[in-house]
């Protein structure tokens, strides 16, 4: 199954939600949930933490858009809109987390 998460970790749940009750599959942090991937930030712990149990990808014109393209954590997986495409078609499921 593909998580799609698009809010920030730091005004939402979304992600906390996700990684509490998901069991495995992947997880692609899109728009405003780019800011969890990055490293130095309060959600670095639960991603690589995460990264156990999912591949997690994240949406690189986001990361671009915020100017946080250099700041990816080692192990999370940039993808762009085709790659977006590539996981919605490869993943049974799809779960957006609002």
């Amino acid at each position: 199954m593909l998580h799609i998460i698009n809010k920030s970790p730091l005004t939402n749940s979304s992600l906390d939600s996700c990684l509490r009750v998901a069991q495995s599959g992947d997880i692609l942090l899109i728009e405003d949930a780019v800011y969890a991937a990055t490293f130095g930030n309060a959600f670095e712990g639960k991603i690589r933490e995460a990264m156990g149990r999912f591949k997690i990808y994240v949406l690189q014109p986001d990361l671009e858009a915020r100017g946080f393209a250099d700041r990816i954590i080692a192990g999370v997986l940039p993808v762009d809109y085709g790659g977006f495409v590539d996981l919605t078609t490869t993943n049974k499921n799809c779960q957006s987390w609002l």
